[in-house]
C-alpha cells in the first residue's frame, strides 16, 4: 500500500479530525509528505476539510481498493481503474497470469466496450454505475459447480434490498429488477481445461445502474431500465458499501454449499414463475407457463403440448 493510500485509509476510518503531525507520526513520515499526499488525493477527486487542527475526510463515492480490501478480506486481489474496455476482459487476462492471487475483483468507473448477454452493449456512464467482474479458480468439473449466476443474482438482489430498503425481483436467469425496470445484469463465463475436463476459471460480471438520471438513459431502453437513484437524490450509501455487501453475501452463500437454500431464495424472488412466457428454440417460438427453476438453474416451462427445460437463452413475458 502506498503512503497516499495509507493516509486515505486513516482519514476514512477516523471519526475525528486528524492533525498532519498525528498522521505523520502514525506512518513514520514527514508532515510535508502528508501535505503532498493530501494534494494528490484531492486531484484524484477525494475531498477533505482543511481545519485549524487537521484534516477530516468528506465522503466521496470513489472506489478505493485499499478500503474495499479491508471490507472483503476473502478477495486478495482488488483492482480499480478509471476506465477500461470491460472488466470481463480484465478478468480474462488475469486468469492467464499465474501470479494473480484469486479470487480477484476488477472494478472500473466506466467501460468503453462493456457488454451483456448476446454481446449487447451495456450502458456504462462514468461514476454512475457499478461495473465489476470477479475471477474465481474453482478447479472443479462442470457437474460439481454451483450455479454461479444464480448465486450472484441472490447476493446482488438481497444486498440491494438490505441497503435500499426496497424489494428487488429477479428475471430468469440473470437480470435484477426494481419497480418493474431492469437495474442490473449478471454474466458468467467459464473456461475449462480440455485434457482434464476441469473448470480452470469462472468470471462473474455484474453491471448495476446506481445513480443514472432517468432522462440520461438511451431512448431505446429508457422505459425498460432505471437506476437505484434515478431521480437525482443523494444516495444514502456509497457504491463501495454496496460492492462490499454483495460479495460478503456471495461468499457466505458459497460457504454454505452444498446447502441449496439459495435456490429457494432465488425462486422466491423470481417474478417469472407462474407467468406466461415466450421463447424461441431453433427458429420456433413457444408460449407456456413458467413452472419451476431446477436445482441446476434451468427454467421449466409447460407449453400446450409438452414440457420444455431451458438451460439458456432469453424469455419474454407480459410487461412486469
Amino acid at each position: 500500500m502506498t503512503t497516499k493510500e495509507k493516509i486515505l485509509l486513516l482519514l476514512q476510518q477516523s471519526d475525528v479530525v486528524l492533525s498532519g503531525e498525528k498522521i505523520a507520526q502514525s506512518l513514520t513520515i514527514s508532515r510535508t509528505a502528508v501535505w503532498k499526499a493530501i494534494k494528490e488525493l484531492e486531484k484524484e477527486g477525494y475531498q477533505f476539510d482543511h481545519l485549524a487542527n487537521g484534516y477530516r475526510y468528506l465522503s466521496t463515492d470513489l472506489y478505493n481498493a485499499a478500503v474495499l480490501q479491508k471490507e472483503l478480506p476473502m478477495i486478495p486481489t482488488i483492482e480499480a481503474s478509471d476506465a477500461t474496455e470491460s472488466t470481463m476482459k480484465e478478468a480474462k487476462l488475469a486468469a492467464l497470469d499465474p501470479t494473480v492471487a484469486t479470487p480477484a475483483l476488477f472494478l472500473t468507473e466506466t467501460q468503453i466496450g462493456g457488454h451483456g448477454r448476446f454481446n449487447r452493449p451495456f450502458f456504462s456512464p462514468k461514476k454512475q454505475g457499478i461495473y465489476m467482474s470477479l475471477l474465481l479458480k474453482p478447479n472443479q468439473s462442470f457437474q460439481e459447480l454451483p450455479q454461479y449466476t444464480v448465486l450472484a443474482a441472490v447476493a446482488v438482489s438481497e444486498a440491494i434490498d438490505a441497503l435500499l430498503g426496497k424489494k428487488t425481483a429477479i428475471k430468469w436467469v440473470n437480470d435484477i429488477y426494481l419497480d418493474g425496470k431492469k437495474i442490473c445484469g449478471i454474466l458468467s463465463e467459464a473456461t475449462s481445461d480440455f485434457e482434464s475436463g476441469r473448470i480452470t476459471s469462472i468470471i462473474i460480471g455484474v453491471g448495476i445502474s446506481f445513480s443514472i438520471p432517468q432522462t440520461d438513459f438511451p431512448a431505446e431502453i429508457r422505459d425498460k431500465a432505471t437506476s437505484l437513484f434515478a431521480g437525482g437524490e443523494t444516495p444514502p450509501f456509497s457504491r463501495s458499501a454496496l460492492i462490499a455487501e454483495i460479495w460478503t453475501r456471495f461468499f457466505a452463500l458459497l460457504a454454505q454449499l452444498p446447502n441449496d437454500d439459495y435456490l429457494d431464495r432465488y425462486r422466491q424472488k423470481s417474478f417469472v414463475l407462474g407467468r406466461t412466457v415466450q421463447f424461441t428454440q431453433q427458429g420456433v417460438t413457444y408460449t407456456g407457463i413458467a413452472q419451476d427453476i431446477t436445482a441446476t438453474g434451468e427454467l421449466v416451462v409447460q407449453t400446450a403440448h409438452e414440457q420444455k427445460i431451458l438451460s439458456s437463452g432469453e424469455i419474454s413475458l407480459e410487461k412486469y
